[in-house]
């Protein structure tokens, strides 16, 4: 449960304190961590000591120790010397390894809880249960981050953003898969969305120093229970795709401002081809010429007017009337009506939408 280099970090700031070495084994007798560049081959003493129902004695110089968890064994911690002084330091060092674990396993079942939540696999009466055993406030505002890294690099992206967030105890960070990491955020008074996105910047620019790749990050809306965290956990992970699709020039995105692209992303993808039948007739947007499309582009940038979007692309305003005439010959949608605009401005959006959900089948 605890990493080996923790360990070793613990048993280097004791010896540093009390200039006594020390070495952690296994039930195996293996060697976890030591403060001795060379220490000694104990395993054997070390399986006798294990089978004896001594707490703690002396062998070979050193002082042995068991250090339990709720009763179970995990480790035996070695001293090395025998004075009464040497046995004070191993038995504060034993107990500093069992208030360790303890800290550990609560956190890992935090941790287990919070995953628990947000994949739904809780009924309502065991999410209120074990929060108030685990002593997690239940009506408080929380709000759910999924940051996108790379495949390979997200345990260092969770390590990263663990230490920069997770100091605080009421924030949860943690990963429910192999490529995203997941912030439960607790708000402070007077938050809002305004603070959250400056919070989600962060975290960009946290994982971004280990990613030189695009990272993106996705947050729900902003919920008042702790059985609601599930629904902003979905609302992220939607942001996330809909970003991708209609807003990939955006790093960071929120469910509340997908606008009609939430609407899109619901769709059928049936229904949305039946609708391109009817709008195109068999035809698709992307069977436009490249210099349509740029038109088609521009003149929505613009709210579909003529001067400004003639001025942009550097043409005369006839060319760029004869271009929507054209268009409105082969479509039968004049762009610059605003019911036909909207259509044709939805149609783009659901083509979209059906080839990102192409590439996901594959």
């Amino acid at each position: 449960m605890i990493s080996n280099q923790i360990l070793q970090n613990t048993i280097d700031g004791l010896r540093e304190i009390t200039r006594v070495d020390l070495c952690i084994l296994d039930m195996e007798g293996q060697m976890l961590a030591s403060t001795e560049q060379q220490p000694e081959d104990l395993s054997s003493e070390a399986a006798a000591f294990i089978a004896s129902p001594a707490d703690s004695q002396v062998v070979h110089g050193y002082q042995f120790f068991k250090v339990f968890d709720d009763n179970q064994l995990e480790y035996i911690l070695l001293a090395k010397g025998a004075s009464d002084d040497v046995y004070m330091v191993g038995k504060l060092a034993a107990f500093q390894l069992s208030c360790l674990l303890t800290a550990y396993k609560e956190r890992f079942d935090k941790d287990n809880f919070i995953k628990n939540l947000l994949l739904d696999n809780l009924l309502l009466v065991d999410i209120y249960n074990r929060a108030k055993k685990l002593h997690i406030m239940t009506e408080v505002r929380r709000v759910v981050f999924i940051i996108e890294s790379n495949r390979e690099k997200v345990n260092m992206a969770l390590d990263s953003v663990r230490s920069h967030f997770g100091s605080k105890s009421r924030d949860f960070v943690t990963a429910v898969d192999e490529k995203n990491v997941i912030v439960v955020k607790e708000l402070a008074p007077g938050e809002g969305y305004a603070e959250m996105i400056k919070a989600a910047q962060e975290m960009k620019e946290v994982v971004s120093v280990l990613d030189s790749e695009e990272v993106h990050v996705a947050l729900g809306t902003i919920v008042g229970e702790i059985k609601e965290v599930s629904r902003s956990y979905k609302e992220a992970r939607m942001a996330l795709d809909v970003g991708k699709i209609f807003f990939d020039d955006r790093d960071i995105i929120a469910y509340s401002s997908l606008g009609i692209g939430r609407l899109i992303y619901q769709l059928p993808i049936p229904l949305c081809k039946m609708f391109i039948r009817e709008i195109f007739d068999g035809r698709s947007p992307d069977d436009f010429d490249e210099e349509t499309l740029t038109t088609i582009n521009k003149f929505f940038e613009n709210s579909l007017n003529v001067s400004e979007t003639s001025r942009q692309l550097y043409i005369h305003r006839n060319t760029l009337v004869y271009r929507l005439d054209k268009l409105q010959k082969s479509t039968g949608l004049d762009l610059r009506v605003f019911e036909d605009a909207i259509t044709f401005k939805i149609a783009l959006m659901v083509v979209r939408y059906m080839k990102y959900m192409e590439t996901l089948d594959y």
